[in-house]
């Protein structure tokens, strides 16, 4: 069905891609931590408090931007988290500038983070629909973008923070990202009513855009077994992801200079970005092959180990190995759980309702971050954090289990 009256649906996922890289340049934000913390004598919980409100608001506007996309259409949407992304970076740096940590919250926090919501819930819910026919592979290359975003900020700004300051590299970045996002947000549009791929048939023979309402996928428990799921795999990785940097650096020789060790584990945190984008490409299309279900057991048993070893490793090699693999399981859930609800509630509401299971992902952005900061302040090391993460990550295991639905109630897309 593809012909000269549909757009071409690759170039929509391209520029869902440009989008999800400039907006997942929000994971780099412990570059930010130590500049901003000598600069100012802030401490490191003030510090992160800003990349905790920005992920609460994401999951705010996520909620929103569903409901607005699946009525008014998904250019308007993304074309609102471009301008409010773009303007709350600008913003930021001008908190910086005047040493302003409520200016700062405002910006990065606040409005950054309404625009990362209405921003991120744009693409998936588009693409969802663009390729019914390849689900975990698509919503695995738009979420990798988010992945690589850091990777663009980590390798990029410790020089930029070094030879310009860090306002200037926040308002070189902000104008990059109102340009970018809201230029790439033109491209998104929906497929018209009863598209298909040309040549594939629905399994079972149901329409693609078939679906659950928002209200009918509340009153299911899979909804709440699969935000569960989305909750703990991102409150365990984004409680890493924000501490990243800082952990890098303490692990470094104390002959280092603050300067050294901040461009060292920008390089560091550029080699967890292209594992986290390359995670999640795996992981979604792994998803297509032996089920959604089975990624996320696999996700939260491998986890659980995983954290134990960081808990106890003073090696630096060690370190990245197993923070590597901890972001590529980060970004895997990220990419899996679209193609999952697409699964589990179709695709005809998904917008709606795969924002109000992006709450799980603010709720996550809360604690998880948080935990770690506050640990590390009381107890001078991030053991204790990285052991209780591995125990929580081990009881998980069930929730896939627990997630089996009936075989009559697969009504769209892969076994699950």
């Amino acid at each position: 069905m593809e012909g000269k009256s549909y757009p071409n649906r690759w170039l929509i996922a391209l520029a869902g891609i440009v989008m999800q890289i400039c907006l997942g340049t929000v994971y780099g934000w412990s570059v930010f931590t130590k500049p901003l913390m000598a600069a100012h004598n802030w401490s490191n919980a003030d510090v992160t408090l800003t990349f905790t409100i920005a992920i609460g608001f994401l999951a705010l506007s996520s909620a929103a931007g569903g409901y607005i996309l699946d009525t008014k259409g998904a250019r308007i949407v993304a074309t609102i988290g471009g301008v409010l992304f773009g303007l709350g970076t600008l913003i930021t740096g001008f908190g910086d500038q005047i040493g302003s940590l409520t200016v700062i919250y405002l910006g990065y926090g606040l409005i950054c983070g309404l625009g990362l919501g209405f921003g991120y819930i744009t693409p998936i819910a588009t693409l969802v629909k663009w390729f019914p026919d390849k689900r975990g592979l698509i919503t695995g290359l738009a979420v990798m973008g988010f992945g690589l975003g850091s990777l663009m900020l980590t390798v990029l700004s410790p020089g930029m923070i070094a030879s310009m300051g860090t306002a200037m590299t926040f308002y070189i970045f902000g104008a990059i990202f109102l340009v970018a996002v809201t230029a790439a947000a033109q491209f998104m549009v929906e497929p018209p009513p009863g598209y298909v791929p040309a040549g594939w048939i629905a399994p079972g023979g149901k329409a693609a855009a078939a679906g659950m309402t928002l209200g009918e996928a509340v009153s299911s428990k899979y909804f709440y077994l699969l935000w569960a799921m989305l909750f703990l795999n991102i409150t365990a990785g984004i409680a890493l992801i924000s501490q990243a940097s800082p952990m890098a650096q303490d692990l470094m020789p104390g002959s280092m200079s603050a300067a050294d060790k901040a461009m060292q584990a920008g390089a560091i945190l550029g080699i967890f970005a292209i594992v986290n984008g390359l995670g999640r490409l795996f992981w979604a299309s792994t998803s297509d092959k032996i089920g959604r279900r089975t990624v996320f057991f696999i996700l939260f048993g491998t986890q659980a180990v995983a954290f134990y070893f960081l808990s106890n490793t003073n090696d630096m090699t060690m370190f990245i190995i197993i923070c590597s693999y901890i972001y590529a399981c980060y970004g895997g859930g990220f990419a899996t759980m679209p193609a999952y609800a697409a699964d589990v509630f179709g695709t005809k509401y998904v917008g709606r309702i795969y924002g109000w299971m992006l709450t799980a992902w603010g709720a996550a952005g809360i604690m998880g971050p948080m935990l770690f900061a506050r640990i590390r302040q009381s107890s001078g090391n991030y053991s204790e954090a990285l052991v209780i993460t591995a125990l929580v990550l081990a009881m998980a295991i069930i929730l896939p289990i627990l997630a089996a639905p009936p075989k009559a109630k697969v009504e769209i897309g892969k076994p699950l």
